[in-house]
């Protein structure tokens, strides 16, 4: 018989869980024996006094929080599992009871008993398969919980995964589309791991190319090679005791993935052209929108670094999987974009809130982001007009989803099957610079928001195609939609 306690100041909750309880049998036997308490303190001392097996706790008492007792509890049950019950959607109230050591936290009304039964059953089978071992979790001030939005399943799993990952420094493989929010993850999870600020080093392995990609990560020695006129400390010394994210990793080359492994099997490593060994202190996040077991099929990959990433895998889900949440990404992303602009688009009405909903979202969040920078940028007062946005007869194709103004919206097919008419990539990009420099009436800050580039960027490409101030944009022939 498996000894349960629940803490709750609902009485009539509480009678109708211990009957429900009490009434099931294994065996023809009763599976529990349920004692039960209304405040905190009354809980911790029926938790000293029976020794229970699974605790239900609830999150707000008359005298203290659910979380303020999960460390006395966890200290009075031992290896007992604690379940968090509370009747609110708070995400930092869940990364923090995840973290605190909680195996569960759940919302009430609970929609079905057997859902209860299911999580009350999966604590005790994961009590029994490490009742050897000696857990310790304590409970680090949050820092911050960043801007993760929503509140869908597959969301509110992925946040209690984050607040587990953060009791420990393990590596993690952070896995999802391109535009999913891989980095803003692993800052989330950098941010909860320290009592203190400490060195978050990002570097897009897909970014730099192979032969510089080892100085960045490992560092170099003065005359290591060309160019190298000084010693330079690489992203795993400067990380120190923080965080070193590994962005795109399934796109780093064979001999570097070898290196890479050595270093997380032994933690330590040598800079370019130097025989010093430098520890590493730093935890090693990896992110890649690449299903890795399919490149270790192809060779493209090594199943050794693989299989050391993987141990703890996050998965972020596509947006188009949970268009529940989108409605609350659009109102978050609206504050932070009406910020960078320095406009007030608050208003969204009903129907455009629908045709975001129903978009595919190929480009995930960050073409979400993209697509509302450049309706507010445009947007002549407070409202964001359905016309800024993309329109869901677009036919199928990576950019058929773009908001009018991106390149895919921007150039009307030929109403002929002319193969000539189409213009070259290189002319297409020149006349989609031209036309938003035209829309922003050549603000060029406006102008990075709609196209997504940074400054240094545009001033080049502005150079390029000859559409510097004083030269002014030739728009080709070819026939171009009005982005207006």
């Amino acid at each position: 018989m498996e000894t349960l306690l629940i803490v709750d100041d609902d009485v009539s909750l509480l009678e109708t869980l211990t009957m429900h309880f009490e009434d099931i049998e294994q065996d023809g036997q009763p599976r529990y024996q349920v004692f039960t308490a209304t405040s905190a303190a009354a809980g911790l001392r029926a938790a000293q006094e029976n020794m229970p097996s699974v605790v239900i706790l609830d999150m707000m008492l008359p005298d203290r929080t659910g979380l303020e007792i999960i460390e006395e509890m966890k200290g009075l049950c031992g290896d007992a599992r604690i379940i968090l019950v509370t009747a609110y959607h708070d995400m930092e109230t869940t990364i923090r009871a995840m973290k605190a050591g909680a195996f569960d936290y759940i919302h009430k009304p609970f929609p079905d008993p057997a859902a209860l039964d299911l999580v009350v059953e999966r604590a005790l089978e994961y009590r029994q398969l490490s009742r050897r071992a000696d857990e310790v979790h304590r409970e680090n001030p949050v820092v911050r919980l960043g801007d993760i939005v929503g509140t869908s399943p597959s969301m509110q799993q992925l946040v209690k995964e984050i607040g587990k990952v953060t009791g420990s420094a393990a590596t993690v493989l952070i896995t999802g589309e391109s535009g999913t929010g891989k980095e803003l993850i692993a800052r989330v999870i950098h941010n909860y791991s320290y009592d203190e600020a400490r060195p978050f080093i990002g570097i897009n392995c897909s970014a730099i190319v192979d032969t510089l990609l080892e100085s960045e990560l490992f560092g170099h020695e003065k005359g290591a090679f060309t160019g190298a006129v000084a010693g330079k400390p690489g992203k795993f010394e400067m990380a120190e005791d923080g965080t070193v994210f590994l962005d795109e990793i399934g796109d780093m080359s064979l001999m570097l993935q070898a290196k890479l492994l050595r270093v997380l099997q032994e933690r330590e490593f040598e800079r370019v052209g130097g025989v010093k060994r430098v520890k590493l202190r730093a935890r090693v996040i990896a992110a890649t929108h690449r299903t890795l077991s399919d490149e270790v099929a192809q060779g493209r990959f090594r199943e050794d670094l693989y299989q050391r990433l993987k141990v703890i895998t996050l998965f972020i889900p596509p947006l188009r999987e949970r268009r529940e949440d989108i409605s609350l990404l659009v109102t978050h992303m609206l504050e932070r974009i009406n910020e960078k602009v320095h406009k007030r688009v608050t208003r969204v009405p009903q129907e455009v809130m629908e045709r975001l909903t129903l978009l595919p979202w190929r480009g995930n969040v960050r073409e979400l982001e993209n697509v509302l920078t450049r309706a507010v940028v445009l947007a002549p007062g407070d409202v964001l007009r359905g016309d800024d946005l993309p329109t869901l007869e677009a036919p199928p194709g990576p950019d058929a989803h773009r908001a009018p103004g991106t390149a895919g919206a921007m150039f009307a097919a030929p109403a002929v099957d002319d193969v000539s008419l189409i213009p070259t990539l290189e002319e297409a990009e020149r006349q989609l610079i031209a036309r938003a420099m035209a829309v922003t009436k050549g603000h060029k800050g406006r102008t990075c928001q709609i196209l997504g580039i940074s400054r240094p960027t545009l001033e080049r490409k502005l150079q390029k195609f000859g559409l510097a101030q004083g030269q002014g944009p030739q728009v080709h022939p070819y026939p171009v939609k009005d982005a207006s």
